[in-house]
């Protein structure tokens, strides 16, 4: 194949279109953690977009802020309310639903965008970093999932659920041993509650997103990024480009909307198929303390 024939997949329609009918969210309230920055602030704009109420939740409340002033101005945007919650305690986590459900309604829609990760090899990794992530990334999505599974069950009322996943919950992680067991955690969950829950209307998916450029990318990512953009050389992925974040917000408003009603228990990779890319001689292996620029591991916890 020549660089002439190299197109890689097209862009995506530009920033604004939509890829469900105006109107489909109207009436209906999605919560989203991890909203106030990033993939997660890109999801719920898509469902502002679709005339979303929104309840936004992050642990910190100055993001929370610009993030809502920046969301209400979507056109199509319903109201955009906000919550300051660490998802790790359910009396809080309970707190956000109760102060939806009296203002707004409960929720509809809920997106388990939230998480923890940095890379490091796995004997570095102390009980404290350990804890963290998957307090955060597992533990923190099945409170929230909890919460919002009883109160619909109460309610006697359907509900969509969509957990942000990582490709690596299939194939193992690599120098995120910590995030890598907690997400394969959250695609069990998806796979398990839609069977759970199904009959009585609740369905529960996840989404899986590949590089996404945007302005909260972690160091670790931004690196990651920059080596797998088609300028960083021979282009390191399948699609010849990276994603554009309203493209992860397209795949979320699709899985929860009534047109998905019968996909459940199914996890969507959106990443050019960069995950399942295998060369036909595999390079050479080069340990991840080698990659992190670690030393020899010196024992001690």
């Amino acid at each position: 194949m020549t660089d002439e024939t190299r197109r890689g997949l097209p862009a995506p329609p530009p920033l604004g279109a939509a890829a469900l009918p105006p109107g489909t969210y109207a009436g209906q309230v999605v919560l989203v953690t991890g909203g106030g920055t990033g993939l997660g602030k890109a999801i719920a704009a898509e469902f502002a977009r679709l005339g979303a109420d929104l309840v936004i939740a992050s642990r910190r409340a100055e993001q929370l802020e610009a993030a809502r002033e920046e969301l209400a101005a979507v056109p199509g945007a319903g109201r955009v309310r906000t919550a300051v919650c660490d998802i790790r305690d359910p009396e809080r986590v309970a707190e956000v639903f109760d102060a939806s459900q009296a203002e707004l309604g409960l929720p509809d829609v809920l997106v388990n965008n939230a998480a923890a990760n940095f890379p490091s090899p796995a004997e570095d990794l102390s009980p404290n970093a350990w804890r963290a992530v998957v307090d955060i990334t597992l533990t923190g999505t099945w409170f929230m999932t909890r919460e919002f599974g009883r109160r619909h069950l109460a309610a006697g009322t359907p509900g969509s659920i969509v957990n942000i996943g990582a490709s690596y919950a299939w194939t193992g992680g690599p120098g995120f041993a910590h995030s890598a067991a907690a997400k394969a955690g959250v695609k069990n969950l998806v796979e398990t509650l839609a069977v759970e829950w199904g009959p009585y209307g609740i369905q529960i998916n996840g989404l899986v997103p590949g590089l996404f450029p945007h302005a909260d990318m972690t160091g670790d990512i931004r690196d990651g990024l920059e080596r797998a953009a088609p300028g960083a050389g021979d282009g390191r992925q399948p699609a010849l480009r990276v994603g554009a974040p309203r493209e992860l917000g397209w795949a979320a408003t699709f899985l929860a909307s009534p047109y998905a009603r019968f996909v459940t228990g199914h996890t969507l990779v959106v990443d050019g198929a960069n995950w399942q890319r295998r060369a036909l001689v595999n390079p050479e292996v080069v340990p991840v303390r080698e990659q992190l620029g670690r030393g020899p591991f010196g024992g001690g916890s």
